[in-house]
């Protein structure tokens, strides 16, 4: 029912939508059944969390995991796939955030599309898409979870460019970027889903992961599963938008702000994440597999939130911190810190759903105006969503006791205690932390202090209505106060999420456990203080200085785009990365495509067939002469011919 749900929903959503068409056939200015539409699409939604808290309440006892078969989909020989549902304590978590905060999001949506004509097929892509997402997480078997993945990747390119014909088609050409690059990295998955399948004869989380572990622990199989973890990782790269093939999550803005919120927080882009916590015996085989992701992470984390130091558009900040985080994310994964990264993505959920909407509120009250640079002053024209923005902007940037200051430290703290090379990702980590604090309160000052910049003829800010308002105050007391998930042990209080999901990640483990003594990394409690205090005073001074430099209008960024005009650029366009792909790939591709089409088509292809053609009318005429209706050239054909019959027949004889 958790996933079915949404899809009735969709199904809904599209048939009303098939009816506002036929309307509009007689009546080309008629609205239709958009309120309806966005109405249904969020009463599927909230019924679905519901069963998602009956199921993750069932988890509470002595209950481990509730599984549901429908049928036997693919026998193949000694290998079957089931069509199986899975209710775990990660999958349960998953779906809470999943449902919870994807419905905020559609009550949100229904003020924030509004009086658009195509809001009813907007809510059937957004119903399907949290339909593919519930599918990816609850599925027990990795095909399952492959249509799922399939499906979030569809959805969002509908959904990235919902709004095709606008801004000269930009919404369009980013949808189908974002729909390229996850097809790269879903090869991948599928590579490495092959190789699991045929050293293991099963895609069965519950017997693949037991057979990881035994060939972990006896030291058999190990390039097999080093292979198929970094392939699986090239899939999570994908999904998860980490490097090489993070870029297209910047352009993902171009949807409308709800899908942005609902792929950037909640949903799609924490699918990698999924997958490797799921599989966390399969990663954590291998020490160099968890260096190379831990690696990938720290890089993606540090060239994504240096290029939101310089963003003009307020959602582009939002999407190049949302990689960022992403980073963070995987650097604690490669840690071996599973519940760590997991932990995060669920604070993440709060406050960047809070901050996305909240932006989505800046927009709609300023007339769909995006550029920091011609905002200001907007705290008192938006007292709500300012509170709420900032509440958001509090956690991202890890300012103490909020939800993203404990996440965020004990990624930190765990990647500090794995030691060794892993220091110099920690290095990264913090230092990436102050980016993130510094461009996070810049983007505050810009919006909603200092002078107002904007047109005042043309633009009137004013409040979002309450539709879309309360739902940024419900995540602002889930950012504010979401911490108490995983409170630090220094604190002698329990880690709930860390006792939560023990017997998830008890695989992964007591992998690692055996390669450290038969424990796992720890800090000691100084220095554990020592770090809890290095993040919080981080924080406080990037976010000061952030805040000050910006909060007076833009003379810090004009200076710094005429100091260091090279470096500005560098950092706005990401370090080069999407302009390399532009020129080196695909123009290159572009390039072959131009010459296979002028030399291999025209000249070899249309060549030959030319030549064909040229040839079968030459023979033609010659043959037509021979047939000219003359007795003596008939006379001759036959005299010929009679004496050629004679001489074959003498010399066969």
């Amino acid at each position: 029912m958790i996933p079915a749900l949404p899809l009735v929903g969709a199904i809904t959503c599209g048939v009303l939508h098939a009816l506002t068409l036929r309307a509009r056939r007689t009546n080309p200015g008629e609205v239709g059944h958009t309120d309806i539409a966005g109405k249904a699409a969020s009463v599927a939604v909230w019924a679905s969390f519901g069963y998602a808290v009956a199921a993750f309440f069932k988890l509470t006892g002595e209950t481990t995991s509730i599984e549901s078969c429908a049928w036997r989909w693919i026998p193949a020989g000694d290998l079957t796939i089931e069509l199986s549902m899975l209710v775990d304590r990660l999958s349960g978590t998953m779906a809470l955030v999943v449902t919870g905060v994807g419905a905020l999001i559609h009550m949100y949506a229904t003020g924030y599309m509004k009086g658009d004509p195509g809001a009813a097929k907007f809510f059937a892509y957004l119903n399907l898409f949290v339909t593919a997402m519930l599918v990816l997480i609850l599925s027990s078997n990795m095909v399952g979870t492959f249509v799922g993945w399939e499906g979030v990747g569809l959805c969002s390119y509908l959904l990235i460019g919902f709004w095709y014909d606008k801004q000269g088609g930009w919404p369009a050409e980013a949808g189908q970027k974002a729909f390229v690059m996850n097809r790269i990295g879903d090869a991948s998955f599928l590579l490495g889903m092959f190789l699991l399948a045929v050293t293991f004869g099963t895609l069965d989380y519950a017997s693949l992961n037991e057979g990881i572990l035994e060939s972990a622990m006896s030291g058999t199989h190990g390039t097999l599963l080093a292979t198929a973890a970094i392939l699986l990782f090239g899939g999570a790269c994908g999904k998860s938008a980490q490097l090489p093939l993070f870029t297209w999550l910047p352009d993902a803005m171009a949807g409308p702000t709800p899908v942005s919120a609902l792929i950037h927080a909640a949903t799609m882009v924490t699918s990698g994440i999924y997958l490797v916590v799921r599989l966390n015996p399969l990663f954590a085989a291998s020490e160099l597999v968890l260096f190379v992701v831990a690696a990938v992470g720290a890089t993606t984390a540090l060239i994504a939130g240096s290029a939101a130091l310089v963003q003009r558009d307020l959602k582009a900040v939002l999407a190049y911190s949302t990689v960022s985080q992403l980073g963070y994310m995987f650097l604690a994964l490669g840690s071996g810190a599973f519940v760590a990264g997991f932990f995060h993505v669920v604070t993440h959920a709060f406050f960047k759903a809070l901050l996305f909407l909240g932006a989505g509120s800046v927009i709609h009250g300023m007339h769909e105006e995006q550029d920091m640079h011609k905002m200001g002053g907007l705290k008192k024209h938006m007292p709500r969503t300012f509170i709420t923005f900032l509440a958001g902007a509090a956690a991202l940037s890890g300012l103490p006791l909020l939800s993203g200051f404990f996440s965020k430290d004990e990624i930190l703290a765990k990647t500090f205690a794995a030691g060794g090379p892993w220091w110099i990702l920690w290095g990264v980590g913090v230092f990436t932390a102050g980016l993130t604090a510094f461009y996070t309160w810049r983007m505050v000052a810009l919006t909603f202090f200092g002078p107002e910049r904007f047109d005042h003829e043309k633009v009137h800010p004013h409040e979002s209505p309450p539709v879309m308002t309360i739902p940024l105050v419900v995540l602002a007391v889930l950012a504010v106060f979401g911490g108490i998930l995983g409170l630090p042990h220094v604190l002698h209080v329990p880690h709930l999420l860390d006792g939560w999901l023990a017997p998830v990640v008890a695989g992964g483990n007591s992998l690692i456990e055996a390669r450290h003594d038969g424990h796992l990394p720890h800090l000691g409690v100084t220095t554990e203080w020592i770090l809890l205090g290095l993040g919080a005073l981080i924080a406080l001074v990037l976010s000061d200085r952030g805040f000050h430099l910006h909060r007076h209008g833009l003379k810090a960024d004009e200076s710094f785009e005429a100091g260091r005009p090279g470096l500005a650029r560098t950092l706005r366009g990401a370090w080069g990365i999407d302009a390399f792909y532009k020129t080196g790939i695909v123009g290159g591709v572009r390039a072959s495509a131009v010459f296979v089409a002028a030399v291999v088509d025209q000249l070899g292809i249309d060549g030959l067939v030319n030549a064909a053609a040229d040839g079968a009318k030459k023979a033609g005429n010659r043959i037509r002469r021979s047939a000219d209706g003359s007795i003596a050239t008939y006379g001759m054909w036959m005299g010929g011919s009679t004496a050629v019959i004679a001489l074959l027949w003498m010399w066969l004889g």
